[in-house]
């Protein structure tokens, strides 16, 4: 997991932007580590236009956390790679504790998770899934479906 030196400014992002760096971040995954990935792909998880992505891309290149290479794929930089995987690791724990020890619908604990992971502070999340580490919970992988779609925070 990424540590505080790593990700200086947890929510320096938008909660949009974080939702586009944490989309990336998972098409790498499901691309079995991609260095790249297309910026179209992230359109069609996100479900939102190529512009928005653009638009987005803009401001994560800005911020150092993506770069952008030929033909339209982009890729992680460090710092971009270090937030992406603390951000998706929150919303995996969040998801996991909605679904196994409230009982919540997966699309409805994955919606909630998703807002909640941006409100998080990354000492909150570590302490909490620690806790439920200890409690027995395993933090569970999630594939298809389980990234924001149209919970995308403009």
């Amino acid at each position: 997991m990424a540590t505080s030196s790593e990700v200086a400014d947890l929510h320096s992002l938008t909660m949009a932007n974080e939702d586009y760096l944490e989309a990336i971040w998972r098409i790498m995954l499901d691309e079995d580590g991609a260095e790249a990935v297309r910026s179209v792909a992230v359109a069609e998880l996100l479900d939102v236009s190529k512009a928005s992505v653009a638009k987005a891309l803009v401001t994560l290149k800005d911020k150092g956390y993506v770069v952008q290479h030929r033909y339209g794929r982009v890729g992680l930089t460090d710092e971009g790679r270090a937030y992406a995987e603390l951000l998706w690791k929150c919303h995996r724990m969040l998801r996991t504790f909605l679904e196994e020890d409230l009982g919540v619908e997966p699309k409805v604990a994955d919606a909630e998770a998703c807002l909640m992971e941006h409100a998080l502070s990354e000492d909150t999340m570590r302490r909490w899934t620690l806790y439920l580490e200890g409690q027995g919970m395993q933090v569970k992988e999630f594939s298809e479906g389980s990234v924001h779609g149209t919970h995308l925070h403009e």
